[in-house]
């Protein structure tokens, strides 16, 4: 009992609860920075443009949106549940949020592998024979999808290791900061694919 007095003590969610906001603060910057990039480079080159994102698949690009925005909700759902002191409920809600992470990368395995099959990827022979636009388009795209699928897993590694914690009763309805910004950091990835998918499967 001393023992776990002691380690609340030293806890500060605040502090835990700040970083995190500094970190997702810096992740909008560096996608920031991207976005201006794709706007500038869609702006001298709106034919191609149109023309590369014709080839993407607006379907699967529309299920991973729906994907993404369901596991906003069972992670922020997987909060309120620890409040309640709903152990049960919330390990469920956020294994929910880490399947429907693997549906979507799944999704984009599939839609990544079609693209390359048909030799559309950077530095492919297909590739350097279209135009100046299309190659930075499809640039663009692996750079900014890839460094999202990342972003992704990362946080898919962030949500089981919180779930551990939850099962040995370190995460707790009077103590769950860890939890919280588990939660922040995902609805970052799906802040960022909200602003992704417009931009490569809607415009035109």
């Amino acid at each position: 009992m001393s023992n776990h007095t002691h380690i609340d003590e030293h806890r500060d969610d605040e502090g835990a609860k700040t970083g995190m906001w500094i970190f997702i603060f810096t992740e909008l910057l560096l996608f920031g920075g991207l976005f201006i990039v794709y706007s500038v480079y869609r702006y001298l080159n709106p034919a191609a443009f149109h023309l590369a994102a014709e080839e993407l698949d607006t379907f699967i690009g529309t299920a991973n949106t729906v994907i993404l925005l369901i596991s906003s909700m069972t992670i922020a759902m997987s909060i309120s549940a620890i409040q309640s002191q709903n152990k049960k409920l919330t390990l469920i809600l956020m294994g929910i949020t880490i399947l429907l992470a693997v549906a979507f990368m799944v999704n984009k395995y599939f839609e990544w592998s079609g693209k390359i099959a048909h030799g559309i990827y950077p530095g492919s022979p297909t590739l350097m024979d279209a135009s100046q636009g299309e190659i930075l388009f499809f640039g663009l795209y692996y750079a900014m999808t890839g460094l999202h699928a990342l972003h992704i897993v990362i946080g898919v590694a962030f949500i089981a290791y919180v779930m551990r914690l939850v099962v040995k009763d370190e995460v707790q309805h009077d103590n769950f900061a860890i939890l919280e910004n588990s939660g922040l950091y995902w609805h970052l990835v799906d802040l960022i694919w909200i602003f992704l998918f417009p931009l490569f499967y809607l415009i035109t």
